[in-house]
């Protein structure tokens, strides 16, 4: 399984993901520019006793991870999508992506992939879920329909 970050901004969150993707095996994609430095203080102490445990890739833009995934199953997260999340049927090796914690996904990212939009169901009072809560709620039920490989 993997998890994408497009241009994260919040440190915090990107730490909670890493700790997520530490305890499930999954690896953490990172895609520039991001909001803060990989030595950060903030993103170390939100997943300090698991940075080491989880692998990171960092590219410097989306194309040139898609590029090197080619044919990838590919879930793009955002709140225009018409599916839930539970809505798909999810691979072993599906990659989830998420977009900046202010904006979302470009269009242009979403336009790679129309048909594989996915969103959380919640109510419309402006704001989206936590970015780091949205990962950890779609990695567990892509890693659920999967049997939770790996995983105890």
């Amino acid at each position: 399984m993997h998890i994408v970050l497009v241009e994260p901004e919040i440190p915090q969150n990107t730490g909670n993901i890493a700790r997520s993707c530490a305890l499930t095996k999954t690896t953490l994609h990172l895609v520039k520019p991001l909001g803060f430095s990989l030595a950060d203080r903030f993103l170390k102490r939100a997943g300090l006793d698991y940075w080491d445990q989880v692998e990171v890739q960092l590219w410097e833009n989306f194309w040139d991870l898609l590029e090197a995934n080619n044919g990838a199953a590919f879930y793009l997260a955002t709140t225009r999508a018409k599916h839930s999340y539970h809505q798909v049927s999810y691979r072993e090796d599906s990659w989830l992506v998420f977009g900046r914690e202010s904006s979302g996904l470009s269009i242009s990212i979403l336009n790679c992939f129309p048909d594989s939009h996915i969103r959380i169901p919640m109510r419309d009072i402006g704001r989206s879920l936590n970015l780091s809560n949205s990962a950890a709620i779609i990695l567990y039920e892509a890693l659920r329909q999967n049997s939770f490989p790996g995983l105890r």
